[in-house]
């Protein structure tokens, strides 16, 4: 026994399971998630939806399981002899204590890693800024110096050259030639693109080339290239493949065009539109300068008018003309007033000469005429009226008059004091009585008296 062991009873002892549990522990936390790639083997599916298989390469081999929630979402069919990728947990199988791998994530190997790479290269190019879109600069209306950086032989540049010339044959074009695929296209594309840079000759770089795979792409999705673009002074086009395909060049460009044709009928103008636009500016030219040809010599004409109207023969004539004006309207108003003053002294003179004193005599006179006339036959038919009332007063007074009664013999007889008496009992013998004839008086004294039967 070695001395340097403890006791037997001092000595921890695991059992095989507490060994495997400790060692999958130990492995889970020291390992994690982890990225491998290598060709499958003894590939089997279970009924269950487990996935059973070894991952292996030329070195060395590795039992995996999959389970059915994660083998659901693998997009393909895995077989024998397939390279794959798998992001897998380093784990140890319990019940036979076998190292295994425990896969989460399986895609096929080769454009899976690549895309995996691109993914990851286009997150942290996007967090540092290189793809906002406020950082883009608009590409010139009519660029005349084009760059393009592709390959000499290719057919992009076919392409490219066909539409413009088509398009825009004023545009001059320089050709950067490079590689576009392999591993030294990186580095050819990124000089290429620095050298048109530098020479600040070109509006803008055509950076193209025409369709492939993933890898035959590869090149453009260079991250020294992508920087070389974000840092290029001249706006950048980038139209690499075809439509459904993206590099980060495309992301990183000021505009990423579909195709190398698309770019090019992009990068410059239709030059029978241009033509066309040119025509109608033109025309709209015209009008303007016409307008304003028409405005100018209408304020030239103004400007005569007000100069001929501050012309001092003018400002004369003007000035005559208005005192002449104000003559005449002096006049008007003189002849106005006079004409007033006449009309209102001929109306005075009319009512004067009705007020006139020999016309009052006049008037008076013959008021009093008719007065006098009026007065003269008023007199006298109130004389008639009074002499016919005073001769029937009178016939009546005749009629009435006692004096009439003497006529016919009779006589009235006074007493002494000349009152007539009424009674002769209110005589006495002796008494003097006068006596009322028609002709005359008669003194009586009354020698007896006699009285009459009742």
């Amino acid at each position: 026994m070695d001395p340097s062991e403890p006791p037997l009873a001092q000595r921890q002892v695991l059992s095989p399971t507490q060994l495997v549990v400790a060692a999958r522990e130990l492995l889970e936390r020291g390992f994690g998630l982890l990225w491998l790639e290598g060709e499958l083997s003894n590939f089997m599916r279970a009924k269950s939806g487990h996935l059973y298989f070894t991952l292996k390469d030329v070195g060395a081999q590795v039992r995996c399981a999959m389970f059915r929630p994660r083998a659901m979402h693998v997009h393909f069919s895995p077989a024998d002899g397939q390279h794959v990728l798998l992001r897998a947990r380093v784990t140890l199988y319990e019940p036979r204590g076998e190292f295994q791998l425990q896969v989460e994530h399986m895609e096929a190997a080769g454009r899976g890693a690549l895309q995996l790479e691109f993914e990851r290269l286009k997150r942290s190019l996007d967090e540092e800024g290189l793809f906002a879109i406020e950082r883009k600069r608009t590409l010139p209306a009519l660029p005349q110096r084009i760059a393009v950086v592709t390959s000499p032989s290719g057919a992009a540049l076919h392409d490219v050259l066909s539409v413009l010339a088509r398009r825009f044959p004023l545009v001059e074009v320089d050709i950067y030639p490079s590689l576009v695929q392999g591993n030294e296209a990186r580095m050819a594309l990124r000089k290429a693109l620095i050298a048109a840079d530098a020479s600040r000759r070109y509006d803008l770089i055509l950076l193209t080339r025409g369709g492939g795979s993933m890898e035959d792409l590869w090149a453009f999705n260079d991250e020294s290239l992508a920087r070389a673009i974000h840092a290029s002074a001249t706006p950048v086009v980038s139209a690499v493949g075809h439509e459904v395909d993206f590099t980060i060049a495309d992301f990183v460009a000021d505009l990423r065009a579909p195709t190398p044709s698309v770019a090019a009928e992009l990068i410059v103008p239709d030059r029978q539109e241009l033509s066309r636009r040119l025509q109608q500016l033109h025309e709209s030219a015209v009008r303007h300068h016409a307008r304003v040809f028409e405005r100018k010599a209408q304020r030239c004409d103004n400007a005569f008018q007000r100069l001929q109207s501050h012309h001092p023969l003018n400002r004369l004539g003007q000035l005559q003309q208005r005192l002449s004006h104000s003559q005449h309207r002096l006049q008007q108003v003189i002849a106005n007033h006079l004409q007033q003053h006449q009309a209102r002294l001929k109306h005075a003179q009319t009512r004067l000469g009705h007020q006139h004193p020999e016309l009052l005599v006049l008037r008076l006179r013959e008021r009093a005429q008719s007065r006098h006339h009026a007065l003269r036959i008023g007199i006298a038919s109130s004389l008639r009226r009074h002499r016919d009332s005073l001769r029937t007063l009178a016939r009546t007074l005749n009629a009435l008059n006692p004096l009439a009664t003497l006529e016919r013999g009779y006589a009235i007889a006074f007493d002494a004091k000349g009152i007539v008496i009424r009674d002769a009992h209110a005589l006495s013998v002796g008494s003097e009585i006068s006596l009322r004839l028609a002709h005359g008086r008669v003194h009586a004294e009354v020698r007896s008296i006699h009285r009459e039967p009742s």
